[in-house]
């Protein structure tokens, strides 16, 4: 089995990019993709620590993109080239997005009564990461910051009344539209597969069909069919939309550690199970993509 959907301390996980591929290797995965949000700082790490494993390693990202509320997008890259100027302006820019939204966030939470401060959000950030590795602060280390000050009882209570979308501190961030996430993508030479489709907000199977459509003209390759969020029902669904578009289907745990203590690696909350052939048919795509540029 594989996973290709894991975040490490590199963005919001809370496993190091070299112990998250240790967990793969323990819990018997043949393949794995690290997929941080808006870096690929952790990647090198990854890659070292699996050749040393034999575990078979993706190089990813997970960017987000502009999208109307409620529904979110979130646009995996898989097969980047971690030194790609495209992908390393593009990662500037949202990581300096976030470090604009985290103090507004901080500050009305203090209005709010839940006084926590940056400097113990990034403590939160560092725990398990190298003194010389750089962290990426979001949400999910403000929920952290604001249980172990007694202002909430749980992450997911911070999320529900706080952070999340629509929430007493929520803060929108900057975006790139879906077409410059998906082209960015491209640039860094790799593969353009939409995260978590349930998050869309699409209110009907049409809905949701017109949305991949648009997408997918937009240069998407594929569909992430299998997540722990998506019931099989669901993602049969997405399924036939992704032969319907000729979309790679893939999937994988969303797995954050600690931080998502019900998802685990590999195998989501029981509910994901990703076949090695799956990264096959992703691994084509990927190879048909590079035969394009080349051919351009």
């Amino acid at each position: 089995m594989i996973d290709l959907h894991t975040h490490s301390t590199a963005s919001d996980g809370t496993f190091s990019p070299r112990a998250l591929v240790r967990a793969a290797a323990a819990a018997g995965l043949a393949a794995l993709a690290l997929t941080d949000h808006d870096t690929g700082n952790g990647l090198a790490e990854a890659e070292d620590e699996a050749k040393r494993l034999n575990v078979k390693f993706i190089p990813g990202i997970e960017i987000s993109g502009e999208w109307p509320e409620p529904g979110l997008l979130h646009i995996l890259g898989y097969y980047i080239d971690r030194a790609s100027p495209a992908l390393g302006e593009m990662s500037r820019i949202l990581l300096a997005a976030r470090d604009l939204r985290n103090p507004k966030i901080i500050h009305r939470l203090t209005e709010l009564g839940c006084k926590i401060t940056l400097e113990q959000v990034e403590a939160i950030a560092r725990r398990g990461v190298a003194a010389d590795q750089p962290v990426v602060l979001g949400r999910p280390h403000i929920a952290q910051a604001m249980v172990e000050a007694g202002s909430v009882a749980s992450v997911k209570q911070a999320f529900d009344v706080y952070l999340g979308t629509g929430g007493a501190a929520y803060f929108a961030k900057e975006r790139l539209t879906p077409r410059q996430a998906i082209h960015c993508i491209h640039e860094a030479g790799g593969v353009a597969v939409v995260a978590h489709p349930i998050e869309l907000g699409a209110t009907n199977p049409a809905h949701l069909q017109t949305m991949i459509n648009h997408l997918q003209e937009a240069g998407l390759d594929g569909l992430e069919v299998w997540h722990c969020e998506q019931d099989a029902k669901y993602s049969e669904m997405l399924l036939h939309l992704a032969k319907r578009y000729d979309l790679v289907a893939t999937g994988g745990s969303d797995f954050h550690g600690r931080n998502k203590p019900d998802v685990m690696l590999g195998r989501g909350k029981g509910n994901v199970s990703v076949p090695a052939e799956v990264l096959e048919r992703l691994e084509a795509r990927w190879q048909q993509r590079r035969s394009a540029r080349v051919h351009a």
